[in-house]
């Protein structure tokens, strides 16, 4: 599958309209969500450009999952949800990425129903997301 304007891979301006890249991890890229209306939802992206799970490896898919995991653990440490809902899309964005939102209970907006991909509600200085990563950085 070819990558021509996959954001996830050229990490440029398309990247920087929705995400901050913040990690590498072994089989993913983590990127910080700019809307960030659920406190910490972060971005896995494969390093394969695939676009469906399934057209990766075991062994490709088993550490994608084991990135997916260890940065669930790194927002539940660093954040405190009561819930990290994950959404895989792509129906337009042909590149293999998890969506990891943290849901909390006194979240007038969401809690108990499907997250906005982007309700366009809360955006940070440069200083918080930088602030935001680091914390995030430190439980990975």
């Amino acid at each position: 599958m070819s990558n021509e304007a996959c954001a996830y891979c050229d990490e440029g301006a398309a990247l920087d309209a929705f995400g901050i890249k913040i990690y590498e991890l072994p089989a993913s890229k983590v990127v910080l969500f700019k809307e960030q209306s659920h406190k910490g939802r972060v971005i896995v992206a494969s390093k394969h450009h695939v676009s469906e799970i399934v057209e990766l490896s075991k062994e490709d898919r088993d550490a994608f999952f084991d990135d997916v995991d260890r940065v669930a653990k790194a927002v539940h440490a660093t954040f405190h949800p009561d819930k990290v809902n994950y959404g895989a899309y792509g129906d337009t964005g042909h590149h293999l990425h998890f969506h990891l939102v943290p849901k909390y209970r006194d979240d007038e907006f969401e809690w108990g129903g499907t997250f906005a991909m982007n309700p366009d509600r809360v955006h940070l200085t440069d200083a918080e997301y930088d602030e935001m990563a680091k914390a995030i950085i430190a439980n990975l």
